[in-house]
């Protein structure tokens, strides 16, 4: 094995066991709190979702590119390529759908209770579920047709005219039919990207009035930068700038990658790296944000301690 295989299979490695330790530790959160009594949020809904999303975009992108790179190439059937990809393109699709829903359900709870967003503002929960549900359905039709023209590496070995992904392979086609077909692809993508951005403009633009407003006040308890709408503001905005930032990342790459008949080993695997940044990066970022999250243990022994409550004044 080369040295540069090694390097990149153990960089494989390290960022999917990291982002699948992340998103469990933050999936057992969740779950410890739903034994006590947590009074849920409404992102906490969301954030479940992205989390379900994490999973896929890691199990089904960082587990085969980490046996790819480590020289275990023709592990998968054409359908269980297909597969994979299809649920790497809708937890992918998820995500920036989930990001989008979370930025602008949050820029309408924080806005004014003059503003025009007020009436939409205690509507707003209830369409959380149906908005995240919606993301899940339209990302599984827009996708599916994308892993049609896939196949194992061990089936395409007779074909000449194909492109390698490491552990799949593709038909080549004809260039324009292709890019008609990015340009459907990305459209959702682009719409979403859209209203994070604006709505992301828009919760700075409301923060940095609120601070103009509350700056004579000397309370530490009236300091914007305290209170709970505040922080989660803050946490959804360092979401949205790190998913950007990686997404612009990788659409690079993606847009470099299918623009070569025959890409090269290394832009294939640093697109592959740059696709399962996010997922490994974000639910670190929501536990450091999270007042919640350091406190488990202290709500393990608290559901502990209500389960043998009622034995004890049984016993007594």
């Amino acid at each position: 094995m080369a040295k540069w295989d090694l390097a990149i299979g153990l960089i494989f490695l390290t960022q999917t066991t990291v982002g699948l330790l992340g998103n469990f530790s933050l999936l057992c959160h969740y779950i410890i709190l739903s034994f006590t009594e947590y009074r849920w949020r409404s992102t906490d809904f969301i954030h479940k979702h992205l989390i379900v999303a994490n999973f896929l975009g890691l199990l089904c992108k960082g587990v085969p590119q980490t046996m790819a790179a480590f020289g275990q190439k023709h592990f998968l059937s054409d359908t269980g390529c297909k597969l994979l990809s299809l649920l790497h393109r809708v937890g992918r699709g998820v995500s920036i759908g989930s990001i989008c829903i979370l930025s602008v359900y949050q820029a309408v709870t924080i806005s004014p209770g003059n503003s025009r967003w007020a009436e939409l503002k205690v509507k707003a929960p209830k369409y959380l579920s149906p908005s995240i549900f919606l993301c899940w359905v339209l990302q599984t039709l827009v996708n599916i047709i994308f892993p049609i023209y896939l196949m194992s590496t061990l089936s395409a070995k007779n074909i000449t005219n194909r492109k390698e992904f490491g552990y799949c392979s593709s038909v080549r086609h004809d260039k324009t039919s292709d890019s008609l077909y990015g340009l459907l692809l990305s459209f959702p993508d682009v719409l979403c990207l859209g209203l994070m951005l604006w709505a992301s403009s828009s919760m700075v633009f409301i923060l940095y009035r609120h601070k103009k407003r509350v700056q004579h006040i000397r309370k530490t308890n009236a300091s914007s930068a305290s209170s709970p709408e505040s922080r989660a503001t803050k946490t959804i905005l360092l979401l949205v700038s790190t998913f950007v930032y990686f997404y612009t990342l990788s659409s690079i790459f993606q847009v470099v990658l299918t623009a070569f008949d025959n890409p090269s080993s290394i832009l294939i695997n640093v697109t592959a790296v740059m696709s399962v940044c996010f997922p490994s990066v974000s639910p670190f970022l929501l536990m450091s944000h999270n007042s919640k999250v350091p406190k488990v243990p202290r709500l393990w022994f608290a559901w502990r301690r209500n389960i043998r409550s009622p034995c004890l004044q049984k016993n007594m």
